[in-house]
């Protein structure tokens, strides 16, 4: 499902990444753990083709996303990954069912069926009821699995989550990380979490650990 291979990455003088190979499978749960500066993130982007690998190459549904052009690959993005960040990035002009279109629409969705996908998200968020609530008339644990739901609408084979419970209570964090798990049953999701959570890195399928942005074995 994902294949990296010899992925390396600097800025500047230091190198992030030093040559990572890794393998993970369709409908796996994976975290990626590992002390600040490790790489976790910026190994999440590359997988995510939000940053580009200085050597190496990504395949993600078996495409090599290093290959695409700027275009083809901003369209990859937008068909076949999804992203939840730490905090929610849900724009505070819109409403959630609103937030959770937006991508369908810049996939060509038409807006009837982008609506009909986002309000069954919604319903199997548990979060019906705040479908015309913009994102200020949300709590966290609300806004975050807007933030999901909004990850889920164009049906991406790939979510990809950097500290997604970081900004969360203890309530909240673990709701989010049995969604997850109820989500890869349901629609059958792979989904990559970076993440300094042990609780959840216990739960996932597969731990991934890195240190000094090598693979710790």
């Amino acid at each position: 499902m994902i294949t990296t291979q010899g992925i390396t990455k600097s800025f500047g003088s230091l190198q992030v990444l030093k040559g990572i190979d890794l393998h993970i499978d369709r409908g796996e749960i994976v975290s990626i753990v590992g002390p600040s500066g490790a790489g976790k993130t910026t190994l999440l982007q590359i997988i995510g083709t939000l940053d580009s690998p200085d050597s190496g190459s990504v395949c993600v549904d078996s495409i090599d996303t290093t290959t695409l052009s700027q275009k083809a690959l901003a369209d990859f993005r937008n068909r076949h990954l999804g992203f939840v960040f730490q905090f929610h990035q849900l724009l505070p002009e819109f409403t959630a069912l609103e937030n959770i279109m937006i991508p369908a629409y810049i996939a060509g969705t038409s807006q009837k069926k982008a609506k009909e996908r986002a309000k069954e998200l919604l319903q199997f968020m548990g979060l019906s009821d705040r479908a015309t609530h913009k994102p200020a008339e949300l709590s966290g644990g609300e806004k975050q699995r807007i933030a999901v739901a909004r990850a889920l609408v164009n049906s991406p084979a790939v979510i990809l989550a950097d500290e997604p419970s970081g900004s969360l209570d203890t309530k909240n964090k673990q709701e989010l990380h049995q969604l997850f798990f109820d989500l890869r049953d349901r629609f059958g999701q792979t989904f990559v979490i970076v993440t300094h959570d042990e609780q959840l890195a216990t739960l996932t399928d597969r731990t991934i650990h890195l240190k000094d942005g090598q693979l710790a074995l």
